[in-house]
């Protein structure tokens, strides 16, 4: 299978001391995506196949009720749902999200935890097409294992322009 550069690095990266490699993968990702890097959203498993990205309840990303913003919850499934796809898409591609949609169910308790997949039949056709979208499968959780909403994240492939 076909590596990226974003799936070369971070398999680089895996291959560090364990002490190192969260802290590393983290800062690189933090500094490269600046949002994500303020707002805190951290890595925890990146693969070509899984994203895992968590988001403590800070005051930074607080809001008015003492749980994570709105928009902090939609950044952090954009973030699991993008990284995955990223994972995916050949060097001489660019994605970029093409919709999202979040619904609010209840209030968020705590940290939040995002976790995005794709089946080798997605990752195939990501492969296979210099130009598709893709619904991006996410599930977001809180510290009581609760979904506080459900998103739909719709991704997009293209050529790089010259």
């Amino acid at each position: 299978m076909e590596k990226n550069f974003l799936a070369t690095i971070v398999e680089k990266i895996q291959k560090r001391s364990p002490l190192y490699r969260s802290w590393l993968l983290n800062y690189l990702l933090g500094s490269t995506i600046k949002f994500v890097g303020t707002a805190g959203v951290k890595c925890q498993t990146l693969t070509r196949e899984e994203s895992v990205w968590t988001l403590k309840n800070r005051k930074k990303v607080r809001n008015h009720i003492k749980g994570v913003h709105a928009a902090a919850m939609g950044l952090l499934a954009e973030t699991a749902t993008g990284m995955v796809i990223g994972m995916n898409v050949p060097d001489d591609r660019t994605p970029v999200i093409k919709s999202m949609k979040v619904s609010y169910l209840k209030r968020a308790a705590g940290d939040l935890t995002a976790v995005a997949k794709l089946t080798g039949e997605q990752i195939q056709y990501i492969l296979d097409n210099e130009k598709g979208e893709m619904l991006v499968p996410v599930e977001v959780t809180d510290s009581e294992g609760k979904q506080p909403i459900e998103c739909e994240m719709l991704w997009a492939w293209t050529p790089k322009r010259s």
